[in-house]
């Protein structure tokens, strides 16, 4: 896509309408990670990491572009293996990429440092607060879709839902860290009951209303995780049968991302689902 493209859609998205020239690589890096510009979101964070190296935000960036590579190589995100649990459970094995794995501890490993020593320093943190939040998601996701170590997955969601909460203490307007109190809620909330029993008294939260309560907002007035908010809204109304909403949610990152094959591909198979 044209840069002076992506400046226009993340202009309106990222930045409620501001200039463009008022946009940072991180903002631009995400889009072109959504849109499947993978390379090109690593060379813009690794911009901002030049420019800014005490940011723990830099390096969690990254590694979210290392793991949305590999959920795309992997298939990961077809609706066949989200809209039900046989799908998911069932899809085909290919192994996870050892390099990427490795440069994704890495970029984990080095945002954590950077945000252990700032919360060190000052616990209410905020942009620390939030990397903080952003790696622990990351890593449950790689752990829970990638490796499938779903205890150790559902440990990472419960550790970032007691960093979400701190931080939306101090700002309820960080709308990203919704993402984290929703997936926390809705992801063991679809599995059975004897399961759901046990994942609360392990400390887990599974309430399916809350979890989309929460996705919705992140959805609606989020930043960086608005567009990852929206998909897995489309995938929730897959799973709900509720067609129109996933046919809107789907067409919607249709169109802010027409270089991502997998939104057009996965817009296309609405009409013959029944």
């Amino acid at each position: 896509m044209a840069w002076a493209i992506v400046l226009s859609i993340a202009s309106i998205i990222l930045a409620g309408n501001a200039p463009a020239a008022d946009l940072t690589p991180l903002e631009v890096g995400y889009w072109q990670m959504y849109d499947q510009q993978f390379e090109k979101a690593h060379d813009l964070f690794h911009q901002w990491q030049a420019a800014h190296p005490d940011d723990p935000l830099g390096p969690a960036s990254d590694a979210a572009a290392y793991l949305f590579a590999e959920l795309d190589r992997l298939d990961v995100l077809r609706s066949e293996f989200f809209s039900t649990d046989a799908g998911f459970l069932n899809m085909r094995r290919l192994s996870p990429d050892v390099s990427v794995k490795r440069h994704f501890e890495v970029a984990l490993n080095a945002s954590a440092m950077l945000a252990d020593r700032h919360l060190a320093a000052a616990p209410s943190d905020e942009n620390a607060l939030f990397a903080t939040v952003l790696r622990m998601g990351l890593h449950s996701d790689y752990a829970g879709l990638i490796e499938r170590h779903y205890l150790a997955s559902v440990a990472d969601m419960k550790q970032g839902r007691n960093f979400a909460e701190r931080l939306l203490m101090r700002d309820p307007g960080n709308y990203d860290v919704y993402l984290a109190i929703g997936v926390e809620n809705y992801v063991p909330s679809l599995k059975p009951a004897p399961v759901r029993w046990f994942l609360r008294a392990g400390g887990a939260r599974t309430d399916k209303s809350v979890g989309l309560q929460n996705l919705a907002m992140t959805a609606e007035k989020g930043h960086y995780l608005l567009p990852f908010a929206r998909l897995l809204l489309a995938v929730a109304a897959l799973r709900d049968m509720d067609l129109p909403k996933a046919r809107e949610g789907l067409a919607w990152l249709v169109a802010e991302f027409p270089d991502n094959r997998l939104y057009r591909e996965e817009l296309a198979k609405l009409p013959s689902r029944r």
